[in-house]
């Protein structure tokens, strides 16, 4: 496994595991054979409803904790100061560990949903700065901000984020904020690596992965390791679960690279931070 080293000093695997609806027994069964596979990241959410499977998933690979780079994430409802910290400890509690590797603000506070969207980032965001110094948290960084949203918290927040994890995939993958993320030093991190699916019909992808004898989903998360980016592709199959972390024995052309950045948009969620709760994640 290759690793990324944050601006706190840690370091972060370059591919981890996605576990967004891997619940009950299928999600215990899932991190544990992506663990004993080799993966050593695994990403969920508060919001997934399947925390308590993920911790179970954890002890029942007998990986030792020190070995695996937990994140969970602060839901977008819950951003103030209060909530942060007891919502933090819902996780860690569900999760059934001593600390978290990375905590996340999942979705930036929006003026629809906040009298003072700015606040509400930033005292969710002490409250987060604070549990990283009692050693709770190892590192801290955010979801789906844009550059008003991180200018807006450096204004007031004595760590800079170390992650910011948003939707990044062949025809969309938000290059003006990836560029701003990797002057400020902040690893980007990708959600939706594959569009939903929409990546499988595109003929661009189909002829680079027929010329490397490999499949389109294995070209997409390779192209987006080559920029440097996290990808934490998510399958509850133990096929699909071994191939997408097997991204290490070929390499993307220049050439390849610029003709997956060119495609046209493609396979956008629709999600957007200012927009909620017109969506659902």
């Amino acid at each position: 496994m290759k690793y990324l080293k944050l601006n706190d000093g840690n370091n972060m695997p370059l591919v981890g595991f996605g576990t967004f609806k891997a619940t009950e027994q299928e999600g215990i069964d899932a991190v544990k054979h992506a663990l004993l596979k080799g993966y050593r990241s695994i990403d969920t959410a508060a919001i997934y409803g399947n925390e308590v499977a993920v911790g179970k998933g954890i002890k029942a690979s007998g990986i030792a904790r020190d070995e695996i780079f937990v994140t969970t994430k602060l839901w977008r409802e819950h951003l103030s100061y209060d909530e942060a910290k007891q919502e933090f400890e819902n996780s860690l509690n569900r999760l059934d560990l001593d600390y978290i590797d990375l905590y996340l603000i999942h979705w930036p506070a929006n003026a629809k949903n906040y009298d003072n969207w700015q606040k509400a980032n930033a005292d969710a965001w002490k409250a987060m700065e604070e549990l990283q110094a009692e050693g709770k948290i190892k590192s801290i960084g955010v979801s789906n901000f844009f550059e008003e949203h991180l200018e807006a918290l450096s204004k007031t927040s004595n760590v800079k984020p170390a992650v910011n994890q948003i939707e990044f995939h062949p025809g969309y993958w938000q290059q003006d904020l990836v560029d701003y993320c990797k002057k400020q030093n902040i690893v980007v991190e990708s959600w939706s690596p594959l569009a939903r699916g929409k990546v499988f019909e595109n003929e661009t992808l189909k002829k680079i992965a027929n010329t490397h004898n490999t499949s389109v989903a294995k070209v997409c998360l390779r192209w987006i390791i080559q920029h440097d980016v996290i990808v934490i592709p998510k399958s509850t199959t133990n096929e699909r679960i071994e191939d997408n972390i097997k991204l290490f024995d070929f390499e993307l052309t220049s050439a390849e690279m610029s003709q997956i950045n060119e495609l046209p948009k493609l396979g956008f969620s629709g999600e957007h931070p200012l927009h909620w709760p017109d969506n659902v994640i």
